[in-house]
């Protein structure tokens, strides 16, 4: 008998340390964010081939999968970079945040002198190593949102008013912006001031300062569209791209063309006409108007719906991680995704003027690819954490959020 209660606890003592090795079931906000991120990922494959096959084997590589090859090469090499972020704790992300922002400012000033920028169709964003483009812009947004978090989570009070923002907030993101026109990058510079705003408010910066500074800034991007002629043209394209469809109005009036002929249903996966020639940038920042071809209106509500899941629980893991510094870094990386998926919504459907950026996870980019991937790593962090990998780090007083 003693024998057998010995075997018996024996047993049971190794079926305890074996559940104490097992992982943990992992909240369902991190199991949302990773599957919308892997939907996104698997239609952006399938909707980059049936948007670039044609172009490619008539006038480009001669082979119809050039860019599909490359974006899930790119991709594979984000999948690997979001797992290693997700599984890192918030105190390393925080440790190299000064590295990545530092980093990203001096690739951005290096893509604007002679002999390292890549010019391509009139702006100068990108750097060349061999065959692969890397666009330093991307890793700038990310980097002033890390930042941007930080600061705003070592420092709480200084939200309360408009001299806490400027130094050293704003005055960083003073000089990325002015970075930014000189390329010229319009649309990143947008993305980044949207997802800093919704960063603010989950910080708790009062409206009445925020609608101050975001009223300031209108009247800047304003007298910056109308001081250069192609930001003339596209302005009034945006408002009646039909007055000028052949020239600066065509690429909205054919993304419209291509919506309009998808009706509810699409016309069928494979077969868009539009992207043959009509629509520039299919594959790339135009790629919605090909869902909304091929897909319908039903392609579209599905995309909707991915971004909707995403929205949904970067938010919730936000309000559910449990010290500032996390909660910003969630509400940042959810925002920042979410402002950049609006503004590409909003052009391609002609209700904002053509800026030039991808829609994130679905397009056609390296850059954007792998970067926004590495976001989303982070923020797949805080969702299985709860903010709680953070070693040696001090918590922030809860403030906000």
């Amino acid at each position: 008998m003693r024998t057998s209660a010995r075997a018996h606890r024996a047993l049971a003592s190794r079926r305890s340390s074996a559940a104490d090795r097992s992982p943990k079931k992992r909240p369902v906000e991190y199991s949302i964010l990773y599957t919308a991120t892997l939907c996104l990922l698997a239609g952006g494959a399938v909707m980059v081939y049936s948007a670039s096959s044609a172009e490619s084997l008539l006038s480009g590589t001669g082979d119809p999968s050039y860019y599909l090859k490359r974006y899930v090469m790119f991709g594979l090499i984000g999948l690997a970079v979001m797992h290693l972020a997700s599984r890192h704790g918030l105190a390393a992300i925080r440790a190299v945040t000064p590295v990545l922002l530092v980093t990203s400012f001096f690739l951005t000033v290096l893509v604007m002198l002679p002999g390292f920028g890549v010019t391509v169709n009139g702006a100068t964003r990108w750097l060349a190593f061999g065959p692969i483009q890397f666009q330093p812009s991307e890793l700038l947004k990310v980097s002033l949102v890390f930042y941007a978090a930080q600061v705003l989570a070592a420092r709480p009070r200084a939200t309360k008013t408009l001299g806490g923002l400027v130094k050293p907030l704003l005055i960083v993101v003073g000089v990325a912006f002015l970075l930014l026109l000189k390329q010229p990058d319009m649309g990143t510079a947008m993305t980044i001031c949207f997802a800093l705003g919704a960063l603010l408010i989950a910080a708790g910066t009062p409206m009445r300062l925020l609608g101050g500074m975001f009223g300031a800034l209108a009247g800047l991007a304003l007298l910056v569209a109308l001081a250069e002629p192609y930001r003339r043209e596209r302005l009034t394209s945006f408002l009646d791209p039909f007055s000028d469809a052949g020239d600066s109005g065509f690429q909205a009036v054919q993304a419209l063309t291509a919506i309009g002929s998808g009706g509810f249903f699409g016309v069928g996966l494979g077969e868009s006409v539009q992207k043959i020639f009509y629509l520039p940038e299919a594959h790339t920042d135009m790629i919605l108007a090909i869902i909304g071809e091929e897909l319908g209106l039903i392609g579209i509500l599905a995309v909707i719906g991915l971004y909707g899941m995403i929205a949904y629980a970067g938010l919730r893991a936000a309000k559910a991680a449990r010290d500032l510094y996390s909660k910003l870094l969630a509400a940042g990386v959810t925002s920042l995704i979410l402002c950049q998926a609006t503004l590409n919504f909003f052009a391609v459907m002609g209700m904002a003027p053509l800026t030039g950026v991808p829609l994130p996870f679905l397009s056609y980019g390296s850059t954007n690819l792998i970067v926004l991937l590495a976001a989303m790593g982070v923020l797949l962090n805080v969702a299985a954490t709860r903010g709680r990998a953070r070693s040696g780090a001090a918590r922030p007083r809860l403030e906000a959020i």
